[in-house]
C-alpha cells in the first residue's frame, strides 16, 4: 500500500506545479487575498459536487467532532496562516524562492509525525528523503537571474514563506490525526470551510472585499485562478491527504515536492526560461532519489 500512497504523491506534485504557476500569476494581477478566498470558494464547491455523487452529501455531516476539530485546527493553520504567507511571498519574491523555503517542509514534518504520531522512517527512505530534497535545493539554487533587481519586500517574502513552511508541515500532522481513515475529499472540504471562515475574517478586518470584488473581473486573473483552485484546494489537498492515509508522513511530503523539478518545463513554455545543465542534472538526482523510495 506504501506504493500506492507515494503514486499519490507523485500526483500531488503535477498538481501543486500547475497550482504554484497558475496562483503567482493571478496574485501579481489580483493580490494575494483575492486569489486565496476565490480559490477556496471555487474548491469548496468542487469537493461539495464530487462528496454528492459520490457519497450522497455536499457537506461530510457524517465526520466525528473529533475529525471537524482536528481537520478545522488543521485548516486555520496549515490553509489560512500557512496559505497566508506562503501567497504572499509568491508575489514578493516569487515562486522559485518560496518553492526552495518550502522544501524545508518534508523534514519538518518527519520531526513532527516522529514526535507527535509515533512515525518512524527508515534508514533507506531517509536515503532517499535527503537525495531528493538535496537535489531539489541544488536545482532551485542553481537558477540565476540576472539583471533582475531585487524586490523591494524581498526579506519580507522570505520571512513569509518560512513562516508559511512551517505553518503547512504543521497543519499537515493536525489533518493526519483528524482524518484517520476518513475520506480525504470530504477530511478536504473540512479544511476549506475552516479556512474560508478564516479568510472572511481577515478580509473583513483588512477591508479588502472591495478589491477581492475587482478580481471577478480580472479575466486572465480568474482563468488561472479557477485552473490553479481545480489543481490545488480540489485535487492537491485532497491527494496530499490521501497519500498520508498509506505512507509516512515525511515520504509523501518529499515526492509531493517535486514540483519544484517539475516546474521547469513550465518555466520554458510559459516563461521562456532557458534550462541549464545543473538543472537537468539536479531534476536526474531528484527522480533518482523518489526511485529510492518506490523501490525499497
Amino acid at each position: 500500500m506504501s506504493i500506492l500512497g507515494e503514486l499519490i504523491s507523485l500526483g500531488t506534485a503535477f498538481c501543486w506545479t500547475i497550482t504554484v504557476v497558475s496562483f503567482e500569476y493571478a496574485g501579481k494581477r489580483v493580490g494575494s487575498l483575492p486569489v486565496n478566498i476565490i480559490r477556496l470558494i471555487v474548491g469548496f464547491f468542487l469537493l461539495g459536487i464530487t462528496l454528492w455523487i459520490t457519497r450522497g452529501a455536499f457537506i461530510p455531516l457524517d465526520a466525528t467532532f473529533y475529525a471537524w476539530k482536528w481537520l478545522i485546527i488543521s485548516g486555520f493553520i496549515g490553509l489560512v496562516i500557512g496559505d497566508l504567507f506562503l501567497f504572499q511571498a509568491f508575489v514578493d519574491v516569487g515562486g522559485r524562492i518560496s518553492l526552495l523555503i518550502m522544501s524545508a517542509v518534508p523534514p519538518v514534518s518527519a520531526v513532527l509525525a516522529y514526535l507527535f504520531l509515533n512515525e518512524t522512517i527508515s534508514g533507506i527512505d531517509l536515503v532517499g528523503m535527503t537525495i531528493t530534497i538535496s537535489a531539489i535545493v541544488f536545482v532551485v539554487l542553481s537558477k540565476k537571474e540576472k539583471n533582475i533587481p531585487f524586490h523591494p519586500h524581498i526579506k519580507r517574502g522570505i520571512i513569509f514563506a518560512i513562516i508559511g513552511a512551517f505553518a503547512q508541515a504543521i497543519g499537515l500532522i493536525f489533518s493526519k490525526t483528524g482524518m484517520g481513515d476518513y475520506n480525504a475529499f470530504a477530511s478536504t472540504q473540512i479544511r476549506i470551510i475552516a479556512a474560508i471562515f478564516g479568510f472572511a475574517i481577515f478580509i473583513f478586518f483588512k477591508r479588502e472585499w472591495n478589491n477581492v470584488g475587482k478580481a471577478f473581473f480580472n479575466k486572465k486573473a480568474m482563468y488561472f485562478i479557477l485552473l490553479g483552485s481545480l489543481f490545488g484546494p480540489f485535487l492537491g489537498v485532497s491527494s496530499s491527504l490521501a497519500a498520508m492515509q498509506y505512507v509516512e508522513v515525511g515520504v509523501a511530503t518529499t515526492i509531493a515536492q517535486l514540483n519544484v523539478i517539475l516546474i521547469i518545463p513550465f518555466s520554458i513554455i510559459l516563461f521562456k526560461d532557458k534550462v541549464s545543465i545543473r538543472e537537468i542534472i539536479g531534476a536526474v538526482v531528484a527522480f533518482l532519489g523518489v526511485v529510492i523510495l518506490f523501490l525499497f
